[in-house]
């Protein structure tokens, strides 16, 4: 068994990878605004900009893996307090690869495909970066920060979907929640991306650092599709009218941020270091179904429930 530490463990990838491998690893996920309700695993609030109590979290503990999905993850958000995006996303995952030297733990920091400006596709993990957002940019800088300090660390570019607490953090819920009331959406068909469903992500995530690997990783699904053909497949596995999803251009979205068209990733570099090719979208589309039709979305969210 693994000691491993889960920041962000509300979020999507904390959440799913935490249930994931509750049952075969030592756990412990950290959480900031959203504690969980008898998750289990083990949990507790702390503030990661806070360095003393993330020393003491680490003392405790003694992770051998730490998995850094704490973000301030919401695009337009971070475009209008580019500060705070800079010290959450960026100084904290510094500091976490500063720490690992200290505490001997591997860390997995989570990047995004968004540091590339999406001019060309199929990128590979020594393309040159051009973030278009500060969301973006300040991912950017995490990577570098974290891999100068430690270059041991491993830094997964990702992009993925699944079920989560709030129900309402991934496209594939976005999708899903939607046509499943009969709502007419929108579907982007020139804004091009290679979504991982969330758990398939977890194992894959695992394996990696099980094998040590080092430097940075593309970690997405091998297909990279349109938005709009992500949301007629979901309608589709789901038995849903994908006739309610509008096909549009991105420039008639109104986003306050810059999107990145065509931000499919190579993942040979996956490919290699795992002996195997990363998932198709119809693996990962079958995951998420088979976890709607288990009534895992249900059990995900009655941990979000904290009483008054």
């Amino acid at each position: 068994m693994t000691r491993i530490l889960v920041t962000g463990a509300s979020g999507l990838l904390g959440i799913n990878f935490a249930l994931r491998f509750a049952a075969e690893h030592p756990i412990l996920g950290l959480t900031n605004t959203h504690p969980l309700k008898d998750a289990p695993f083990a949990s507790q609030p702390l503030d990661l900009t806070d360095p003393a109590a993330l020393n003491s979290a680490l003392d405790a503990f003694r992770p051998e893996i730490v998995l850094h999905c704490a973000a301030l993850a919401n695009i337009d958000a971070c475009e209008r307090s580019p500060l705070e995006a800079e010290r959450i996303n960026a100084w904290v995952p510094e500091q976490l690869a500063l720490a690992a030297a200290q505490h001997g733990f591997k860390l997995v920091h989570l990047s995004t495909d968004a540091v590339f400006d999406g001019q060309k596709g199929d990128y590979v993990e020594t393309d040159q970066p051009n973030p278009l957002s500060v969301y973006a940019r300040t991912k950017l800088q995490a990577e570098q920060r974290v891999l100068a300090a430690n270059p041991d660390a491993l830094v997964a570019r990702v992009n993925f979907y699944g079920w989560s607490v709030s129900g309402q953090r991934s496209l594939g819920e976005f999708f899903y929640n939607n046509l499943s009331q009969g709502r007419r959406v929108n579907g982007f068909m020139d804004v091009f991306f290679c979504p991982l469903e969330v758990t398939l992500l977890a194992e894959t995530l695992l394996r990696l650092a099980e094998l040590d690997c080092r430097g940075i990783y593309h970690v997405v699904s091998s297909q990279c599709w349109s938005k709009y053909a992500f949301g007629c497949a979901i309608a589709q596995r789901f038995g849903l009218d994908e006739g309610l999803i509008t096909p549009l251009s991105v420039q008639q979205g109104g986003l306050t941020a810059a999107r990145s068209p065509n931000l499919g990733l190579n993942t040979d570099k996956l490919t290699s270091a795992l002996g195997t090719s990363a998932p198709g979208q119809a693996q990962g589309l079958q995951r998420f179904y088979q976890h709607y039709l288990d009534g895992f979305p249900q059990r995900v969210r009655a941990l979000g429930q904290i009483p008054a």
